[in-house]
């Protein structure tokens, strides 16, 4: 069994696309997944399985929601090991973790535009780009920063969802089996 961290974007976000935690639950327990959990409403679910590769888990989730609720939902999935491998790299470390944000990509982004994202500049905000993150320090907090998720999205031309520092530690404690 694999064990994986998959991430969903923009549900139970202003009443738009809202999918019940319990419902999701069921419907992924119904095509096989095993120990499924949620983690808050907006979108973080852990389950075991024995289907193998993020694509493949991506694709089928992604098709469940859009069978079972009706939504075309952006989906990310992570293991335990590259959440690990991510919060041990982060290069904010000492700040104050509520300042602390981590912007997971679907893919790694394009060189070029890594290095034209590099060239700018926020205000109270700092951020650092690997393959598979884009690490944020929101001095004012991420409700207050021109660093969004869109923004984000729309420089890198990835597909990418946003997670503050507790719920990346919360969902790694959640894999953690006895």
């Amino acid at each position: 069994m694999n064990t994986y961290i998959t991430l969903l974007r923009g549900i139970n976000v202003s009443g738009q696309k809202s999918i019940k935690m319990a419902d999701l639950r069921e419907s992924l327990e119904h095509i096989g997944f095993q120990n499924v959990q949620t983690y808050i409403q907006s979108g973080n679910v852990i389950f075991d399985t024995d289907i193998e590769g993020k694509e493949k888990i991506q694709d089928v989730v992604h098709a469940v929601i859009l069978k079972d609720f009706g939504f075309n939902v952006p989906t990310l999935a992570v293991t335990r090991e590259a959440v690990e491998s991510i919060l041990e790299a982060n290069p904010f470390t000492g700040e104050e973790e509520n300042k602390l944000y981590f912007v997971l990509l679907k893919s790694p982004p394009e060189k070029s535009l890594v290095d034209q994202f590099n060239e700018m500049q926020f205000e109270n905000e700092d951020f650092h780009i690997t393959n598979d993150c884009v690490y944020l320090l929101c001095k004012k907090g991420y409700g207050n920063s021109k660093l969004s998720n869109n923004l984000i999205e729309r420089k890198l031309k990835v597909e990418a969802t946003t997670r503050n520092l507790k719920t990346m530690e919360k969902l790694l404690e959640m894999t953690t089996r006895d």
